[in-house]
């Protein structure tokens, strides 16, 4: 099969095609033609070196895919033919790729299959932090920084489904536009305003029950002063550092919780548990056509040091995908 390698850590021209022979599917395990793959900031990290795939895992970039079944392993061969859209350790930038039985879900009949393949990994990820670890409901308000971005807009999308109001933080004006248009309640250009400031604004000084962070570094203390009491801060990247100070008192005082977490190194386990809660709360709205991934662009796998060239200018609305 064709897949894409990475030649040597560095820029987008370090991906390129290579042959590899097709994976086998294990015990509880399936092969999925792949119909599209998702390119995501993971993806960009581990062609640079910075973030090398867990044990075990492919080293082909790419966590999320859609596609049809055509082999399975154990009692999962019930699933041959199905056509699945699959959360990832790695290796989805090929025509095929192994994933867990569990962490596959159904792409209804008439379901766009890449914009299917735009799904599992921001879908995965802001159930899980914000949904469950910062476990917000109906009537709460929450930041999200990068609401251009996949995670950004799949949050804008769930949050309004479940009537959420969001507040997102965007690098631009026509940004802003575009994820108000997408759906979130209030957008903050963070180089022309401060979100803090702005924050306590909209929220009539009360600030917010929840905040989904990508940012890290000085964002942490600033994203605490825009929190409501007994707030809960989730981090999910540290795209500004690693490192922060915080005010203690603040923290005490206002009874916050501060928590985060990653999702490629956890266990199969817990991602299928992941798929089935979405499965029951969630799918429904995949099967009505309510929930959709808002869609960058589109390239062919060959194409794909185009795509994260794309996804490195930083222009991009939503998802960026590439198509076998």
């Amino acid at each position: 099969m064709m897949a894409i390698g990475i030649a040597a850590p560095g820029g987008p021209e370090a991906l390129v095609p290579e042959r590899r022979p097709v994976p086998v599917p294990g015990p509880d395990e399936v092969l999925i033609k792949v119909a599209a793959a998702g390119v995501n900031r993971p993806d960009v990290m581990q062609r640079q070196g910075k973030y090398p795939p867990p044990p075990g895992a492919p080293d082909i970039p790419g966590l999320e895919v859609s596609g049809t079944i055509v082999a399975a392993g154990g009692s999962a061969e019930l699933l041959v033919g199905q056509r699945v859209c699959a959360l990832l350790p790695g290796g989805g930038y090929a025509e095929y790729v192994v994933a867990p039985a569990g962490q596959c879900l159904p792409v209804p009949d008439d379901y766009d299959l890449v914009e299917a393949a735009a799904l599992p990994e921001t879908l995965f990820t802001v159930w899980s932090n914000l949904f469950e670890r910062a476990y917000v409901v109906e009537g709460d308000t929450v930041l999200v920084h990068g609401g251009t971005s996949g995670i950004g807009t799949m949050a804008i999308s769930l949050c309004k489904l479940f009537d959420i109001t969001t507040i997102v933080t965007c690098g631009s004006d026509e940004k802003c536009e575009q994820a108000k248009v997408w759906g979130a309640d209030h957008a903050i250009n963070y180089r022309t305003q401060d979100f803090v400031e702005e924050v306590k604004r909209i929220t009539g000084g009360q600030g917010v029950q929840a905040v989904l962070d990508m940012v890290g570094g000085d964002y942490v203390p600033r994203n605490i002063q825009c929190m409501a009491e007994d707030g809960r801060h989730v981090s999910i990247a540290v795209m500004s550092g690693p490192k922060t100070s915080v005010f203690l008192p603040t923290i005490m005082s206002k009874r916050l919780t501060l928590t985060g977490s990653t999702l490629r190194p956890r266990s199969v386990a817990f991602k299928s548990l992941v798929a089935d809660e979405l499965m029951r709360v969630v799918w429904t709205f995949v099967e009505q056509g309510k929930l959709r991934p808002a869609m960058d662009s589109r390239f062919p796998l060959a194409d794909a040091a185009k795509a994260h060239a794309r996804m490195d200018a930083g222009d991009h609305f939503g998802k960026i995908v590439l198509t076998v």
